[in-house]
């Protein structure tokens, strides 16, 4: 079999899917060699490269009700840390740096500094993967050496880059299709949610073109960053898609 990549772009509850396509995926015994990732892309990649099943990754979500690390709420008295899912990381991802996983891992971050995007693939784990799923004005940016970030999606939500000359097929897997709303209640949330969106569809739409394959469930639109309740449907959305497409896949790999 080729040497394949995956890269799975971030997207809060969205990316759920992605496990549901690891899943499908694992099913023709079509186990990626690199994985890459932003936010919640880079979440769902440390723990497939750490070696988890999928099975584990949903029940890792599901008993730690990973929509605490994600509730949106204007934070009026300072911004949020994420202590939450740095204590879910530790408890569910053995390795603590990046040499020690079982899959090459690659992690988008947004530097708040310079204004450009990084891509990580070695050293200390947690506070790498943090800092790509630190929502701008939700979380407190993370700080690592002399520079400060947040969220990998905000300037690279697919970060293909790291995969193009490793790999020989290019998975890439896209939770944040840009649907046209034609009504919507406005308010400061949903204004927040859709811009962000609309950020994260911007600087992922250039490298979807650089992917051999791409797998994009449609469905996963009808739910907002935050929607960690519907895990299962969201998961199931992933699944369909990688399946439907697997003829595809097939033929490339």
């Amino acid at each position: 079999m080729k040497k394949i990549g995956i890269c799975l772009a971030g997207g809060g509850a969205r990316g759920i899917a992605h496990i549901g396509v690891l899943k499908a995926l694992e099913q023709e015994n079509i186990r990626p060699d690199y994985v890459s990732g932003a936010s919640m892309g880079a979440i769902v990649g440390a723990m497939y490269a750490d070696g988890l099943s999928t099975e584990r990754m949903m029940e890792a979500l599901l008993e730690t009700k990973i929509y605490k690390l994600f509730t949106f709420g204007v934070p009026w008295d300072g911004l949020t840390e994420l202590k939450y899912l740095k204590k879910m990381l530790k408890k569910y991802i053995s390795a603590t740096r990046f040499e020690d996983l079982e899959k090459k891992l690659f992690v988008a971050i947004s530097n708040l500094n310079t204004g450009q995007a990084e891509i990580h693939s070695i050293g200390e784990l947690y506070q790498i993967i943090l800092a790509s799923a630190c929502i701008p004005l939700i979380f407190k940016p993370i700080e690592i050496g002399k520079y400060t970030y947040v969220d990998g999606g905000l300037l690279n939500n697919l970060p293909v880059e790291p995969l193009l000359d490793i790999s020989e097929v290019i998975i890439g897997v896209n939770v944040n299709g840009n649907n046209i709303l034609s009504k919507e209640n406005w308010n400061l949330k949903t204004i927040a949610e859709r811009s962000f969106d609309l950020v994260m569809w911007t600087n992922a739409s250039h490298n979807l073109k650089k992917c051999h394959i791409i797998i994009e469930p449609s469905e996963t639109t009808k739910h907002n960053l935050f929607d960690f309740a519907a895990a299962k449907q969201i998961y199931q959305y992933g699944y369909d898609e990688a399946k439907r497409l697997m003829p595809e896949i097939l033929k490339l790999v």
